[in-house]
């Protein structure tokens, strides 16, 4: 294969099971132009640069444009002012400083860790009741019956969002992902998808929105929704939305896959498993290893506002760039015997939650929930084994992991008391 369809090879679902070799194939060239007129950058000493370079922009996403719908005054009047205002407050990823800086800001200001920390019992009693509904079965699968559920419950109890309308936020939240992946912004039918939900979803923020801002809780939305110093806002409600949504889809899809990806990598290194049985305080390091060795986001697209030279590449203005985050997680340049999944590895500097300005926000949330649920499965699950290996992923390439996992069981474990 050509190294300049490479990255081509990667977003074919049929490497996804195991893009690993493309991934070495890469680095041996740090950046790589494609035949497509994008580089990728794969190895951690050329990210590492990367991602604190400011020619390297964020706002890559190709504009809002919603699809036509016959009717001539939405369609030339209504939506191309919508479609304007949506590509003006995209999500903070998607935005440069200073604006990047000032949403995050907020966010962190809410985001807090004591406040991560208070849903450890709620997280908990979740993964407890779970598992407990898989009693009398001889197989489950942990996608349906733990990773997706686990992480939507956790965020909408987050953000404020009622319990009720818990179901459609993961339908949702499973197509906005979608708008990470390279290929589907230029599918006309995906984006379509995309764009209605985000419209129902928006729509559902901003009635959500102004019933905190009457009743305000002890919750995220409502803290961002209060005003600030003097009773300025914080954020526009434009921009209050589109955060509102990215936290609802990152702190979800992203933690489904870490829970899948951690606990699919445990079953085939059963001797780790049974040690984080054994002894369920190395959870943090078998996660901070699964973050490098098998993370839930692969990669991340970016811009060139100008010229870069790098491992002797120039990447002309313009240009689309390629984060490949997880071939860096496994660059022996970087890493003795990166191919080995090895929790006890003394320096584990990965870029599982990216990296640099857009280091992911929600990262001590996803590390709680995968450390809990891992804990639990490791105890709970009476001997299990994988049905099939491997097993059938989803199709993004950058939000990689299994569409299911199935595991076949000798019973559920009754919870142990701590």
């Amino acid at each position: 294969m050509p190294d300049d369809a490479l990255f081509a090879a990667v977003m074919d679902p049929a490497n996804r099971a195991d893009p690993y070799p493309l991934y070495a194939r890469l680095r041996e060239r740090p950046v790589a132009r494609q035949r497509d007129g994008s580089y990728v950058v794969s190895t951690h000493a050329a990210i590492r640069t990367l991602i604190f370079d400011p020619r390297l922009s964020s706002e890559d996403l190709p504009p809002f444009k919603r699809p036509p719908t016959g009717n001539p005054i939405r369609d030339w009047i209504i939506n191309p002012i919508r479609s304007r205002i949506a590509t003006a407050h995209r999500p903070l990823i998607f935005r440069d400083p200073p604006d990047h800086d000032t949403l995050r800001a907020a966010v962190m200001r809410e985001f807090t860790i004591p406040r991560v920390q208070g849903l450890r019992p709620r997280v908990v009693r979740e993964v407890d009741a779970l598992l407990d509904k898989c009693h009398g079965r001889d197989r489950l699968c942990l996608v349906e019956d733990l990773s997706y559920p686990l992480p939507v419950s956790v965020i909408c109890e987050l953000l404020g969002v009622p319990v009720t309308d818990e179901p459609r936020f993961q339908s949702w939240a499973t197509q906005l992902a979608t708008a990470l992946e390279p290929d589907a912004r230029g599918d006309v039918e995906s984006r379509r998808r995309t764009v209605a939900a985000f419209d129902a979803i928006s729509d559902y923020m901003r009635n959500l929105i102004r019933e905190k801002r009457t009743r305000p809780a002890d919750d995220m939305l409502s803290g961002l929704a209060a005003p600030g110093p003097g009773g300025a806002k914080r954020m526009s409600d434009f921009d209050l939305i589109s955060t509102a949504i990215l936290l609802l889809v990152a702190g979800h899809e992203t933690t489904v896959n870490l829970i899948t990806n951690a606990m699919l990598t445990l079953l085939r290194h059963p001797e780790e498993l049974e040690r984080l049985r054994a002894d369920p305080e190395r959870a943090p390091r078998v996660i901070e290893e699964v973050l490098r060795f098998e993370p839930p986001v692969h990669f991340r697209t970016r811009k060139a506002l100008g010229a870069i030279t790098l491992a002797g590449e120039t990447i002309p203005k313009g240009a689309p760039v390629i984060l490949l985050f997880a071939a860096a997680n496994r660059d022996p340049a970087r890493f003795e015997t990166p191919d080995r999944f090895d929790p006890d590895r003394p320096d584990i500097e990965h870029f599982g939650f990216g990296g640099g300005l857009h280091f992911c926000v929600g990262a001590p949330l996803a590390r709680l929930e995968a450390e809990i649920a891992l804990v639990a499965l490791s105890r709970r699950l009476v001997g299990p084994r994988l049905v099939r290996d491997p097993p059938p992923y989803r199709t993004g390439a950058s939000l990689r992991g299994p569409e299911q996992l199935a595991i076949d069981i000798g019973g559920i474990a009754p919870v142990q008391a701590s």
